[in-house]
C-alpha cells in the first residue's frame, strides 16, 4: 500500500470553490441559466474537490437529488462549494451546494444541492484505495452519516424496483394507474 492510499485527509484539505459569471450564452429559451451549464458545473466541482482528496484522476459514477430549487439569472455570480462528505474504498461522495449572487443587490439564493459519486482511478484504469475522511466538526460528522443513509435509500430503491420488475406479471397495474394523469390503451394487454 502505498503512503497516499495509508494517509487520511480533512474535508477541509480538499474543499473547493469555484465561482463563475453566467453570461448569456449559458441561457436557455426561457432566458434562465441553463440546467445542463450548472451540471456541468457541478461535475467539474465535484471532479476537482475527489481528485484534491484522492490525490489522483477521479472519474463521476452517480449524481444524486439534483434539485434546482430556483431559477439563475444571466449576469449573476454563481458559486459551486464543494466537499468530501464520505469516502469508501475507492468512492468519495461529494456535497455540493449552488449560490447565486446577483451583483447589483447582494442579493444571494441558494439554487441547488446534490450529491455526487466519484471513483478514484489508478494508472492502470482500475479503481483505486482514497485516504480516509478525517472528522474534524460536528458538520463533517452530520454529512458522513448522512451520505451512509443516502446509500442504504438508494440500495433499498434499487433493490425495491428490482423485485417490482421481478413481479410485473403480480402488479395490479390497472388499479395503480386508475387515478393517474394518462390514458393507458394497452389496458387489455397488461
Amino acid at each position: 500500500m502505498s503512503t497516499m492510499q495509508e494517509m487520511a485527509r480533512t474535508s477541509a484539505f480538499s474543499r473547493t470553490t469555484i465561482t463563475e459569471l453566467m453570461i448569456p450564452s449559458y441561457a436557455n429559451f426561457g432566458g434562465k441559466i441553463h440546467g445542463g451549464i450548472l451540471l456541468s458545473l457541478m461535475d467539474k466541482v465535484a471532479y476537482v474537490t475527489a481528485s484534491k482528496h484522492s490525490g489522483g484522476y477521479c472519474v463521476t459514477v452517480s449524481v444524486d437529488t439534483v434539485d434546482f430549487l430556483q431559477p439563475v439569472e444571466v449576469g449573476e455570480l454563481v458559486s459551486l462549494k464543494a466537499s468530501v462528505n464520505y469516502v469508501g474504498n475507492s468512492s468519495m461522495i461529494v456535497g455540493i451546494k449552488v449560490v447565486s449572487e446577483d451583483v447589483k443587490t447582494g442579493k444571494i439564493k441558494h439554487t441547488n444541492t446534490c450529491y455526487f459519486t466519484m471513483v478514484a482511478k489508478g494508472d492502470d484504469d482500475k479503481p483505486c484505495k482514497v485516504p480516509k475522511l478525517i472528522l474534524e466538526t460536528p458538520t463533517d460528522v452530520r454529512r458522513f452519516v448522512e451520505a451512509i443513509y443516502r446509500r442504504k435509500f438508494k440500495q433499498n430503491y434499487e433493490t425495491n424496483l428490482k423485485e417490482i420488475k421481478a413481479n410485473w406479471d403480480k402488479q395490479d397495474i390497472n388499479a395503480l394507474l386508475k387515478d393517474q394523469r394518462c390514458v393507458n390503451q394497452v389496458a387489455d394487454q397488461v
